[in-house]
């Protein structure tokens, strides 16, 4: 079937991207479903700053590629061997597949899954194969994902399944694509990788979809206090807003001393999300002794991050990674959508901005100056 696709064909181009367009609507060949794979037509994509940090060429990935890995939609058909979905169904997609069956997926650290890291870093689908079809050279898959697009092929491995409220409606297909990644990233480095507890101090650091998102799971886990930290005093606002017991301006100079004295000390976790080693190395110093510094953002390959040595040892310091959250995708879904629906975890608060296809371009200029939360490609 053909398909019109955002297509990112080289990284690097300059902002504004309204002007320099890097990525390009273009009509596309998408091929049928394998084995194991699902047709889906997308409903709706949310920009995210991993999607930028393709653009701009500080997480560099096979070109050419259709973009997009944060997205819901509904299956229209299924190949063969597929026996947990329906034509019909609503998914919401998943940026690592999960093969299942290798040593880290035994482990319950789907994340992790070494086949679907090699197939994500080949630009291909868990099985190694590309459904997309346009002018040479062949088109790459975005994660396994490629969300926009108006439908895409993906493996079952990447797709959860979302079941109906009890009144039978399906989730709100603009507020189903956040779980994809800010809700799956951010609530789950709080309540996977933190294991954040009642009465736990947390500082979030980068108050993207990610780092709200995060905020949010910290106070549906009972967290208090909850410091938010970030340059933008409009990200400041919106954080004490959704609850946040304190608010710290990063670029002020006492801001590592204002976050320590908050949480009477330190916190006993504090979350980066900003994907910048400057933030990382300010949110360990602003980690109490014996407590836990959790990165989840995604700085250049390039960058680095140092801590006194001696303070892992005599402060029982840890510092941790989590990607997707530490998340079982198949798990953790249905039990965020729950706290949704259920009113603690208010994830529609993360949506600013709905789009069209078309304007994909304008909206990541408009997130690269900092100007929205989550932004949500909506396809008719």
């Amino acid at each position: 079937m053909k398909v019109r696709a955002a297509v990112l064909r080289e990284m690097g181009r300059s902002a504004p991207f309204a002007q320099s367009r890097p990525l390009v609507i273009e009509t596309v060949q998408l091929d049928p479903p394998g084995p194991d794979e699902l047709l889906v037509k997308l409903r709706a994509a949310g920009l995210c700053h991993s999607d930028l940090s393709v653009i701009d060429g500080s997480r560099p990935r096979v070109m050419p590629m259709v973009l997009g890995h944060e997205a819901a939609g509904e299956v229209l058909a299924i190949g063969r061997d597929v026996h947990d979905f329906a034509v019909g169904d609503q998914v919401v997609f998943a940026f690592v597949p999960a093969c299942g069956h290798c040593a880290y997926c035994a482990e319950g650290r789907a994340a992790l899954c070494e086949p679907g890291a090699r197939a994500n870093t080949a630009g291909t689908l868990l099985s190694g194969a590309r459904r997309w079809r346009g002018d040479a050279p062949e088109l790459h898959h975005h994660l396994g994902v490629s969300a926009f697009a108006e439908a895409t092929v993906v493996s079952a491995r990447s797709a959860v399944r979302i079941a109906p409220s009890d009144d039978g409606r399906p989730l709100d297909w603009t507020i189903a694509a956040l779980f994809g990644c800010a809700v799956l990233t951010g609530v789950g480095a709080v309540v996977n990788t933190a294991r954040v507890a009642p009465g736990d101090s947390v500082a979030i650091f980068g108050l993207g979809g990610v780092g709200l998102a995060a905020l949010l799971g910290a106070l549906a886990s009972g967290a208090d206090p909850v410091v938010a930290v970030d340059v933008l005093p409009a990200k400041l606002e919106l954080a004490r807003q959704l609850g946040a017991t304190h608010t710290v301006l990063a670029t002020e100079a006492d801001a590592v001393a204002r976050i320590r004295d908050a949480t009477g000390g330190g916190a006993q976790h504090s979350i980066e999300t900003a994907g910048s080693e400057l933030a990382l190395a300010a949110a360990y110093a602003a980690t109490r002794r014996g407590g836990t510094t959790i990165t989840a953002g995604l700085p250049h390959p390039d960058r680095r991050f140092s801590v006194p040595a001696v303070s892992l040892v005599a402060e029982e310091r840890t510092v941790k990674g989590s990607y997707m959250g530490s998340a079982v995708p198949a798990r953790d879904l249905p039990r965020f959508v729950a706290l949704y629906r259920a009113g603690k975890l208010p994830v529609d608060r993360l949506l600013t901005h709905r789009l069209k296809l078309d304007e994909i371009n304008l909206g990541f200029d408009r997130l690269a100056r900092g100007e929205a939360v989550r932004q949500v490609i909506v396809f008719e």
